[in-house]
């Protein structure tokens, strides 16, 4: 965690249906490399883990729209635009209390930095990650 600063984080998709405010200590940008990240994502998943009762729905929390991905996650989105916002491992256990939230969906400046790349092994054939950058095989 970056202790920056603990002012809020605000973000939004991007039409603006839907807008939030985290409330947290700063967390840093993990980013993800699972296929099924990259096929929602268009690339890499990069978002913040936060818990969930740091994140607060501004406006359009009825608009959001869930996909169940897996039998232990879902990926929420904006059915207007197709932003992707959300990954939320409901039914993992240790993840159920944190939602990982779309680092692109977050208004600048954020303080936030990237600390490491997840599922590294899976990543697509096309690009590298930077060997200087943390990575592990999995999660």
């Amino acid at each position: 965690m970056n202790a920056e600063s603990k002012s809020p984080l605000t973000g939004q998709c991007l039409c603006g249906d839907i807008a939030f405010t985290i409330e947290c200590d700063r967390a840093n940008v993990i980013a993800c490399h699972c296929g099924q990240c990259r096929q929602w994502s268009g690339h890499v998943w990069a978002s913040i883990n936060v818990a969930v009762e740091a994140l607060s729905m501004t406006r359009g929390e009825d608009r959001i729209v869930w996909f169940r991905a897996s039998e232990f996650a879902r990926r929420g989105f904006c059915p207007a635009c197709g932003s992707a916002l959300f990954w939320h491992g409901d039914k993992l256990d240790g993840h159920a209390h944190r939602i990982a939230v779309a680092a692109g969906a977050l208004d600048a400046p954020t303080g936030l930095r990237l600390d490491k790349h997840i599922f590294a092994a899976d990543k697509g054939d096309y690009y590298d990650i930077p060997a200087h950058e943390p990575q592990l095989a999995q999660e």
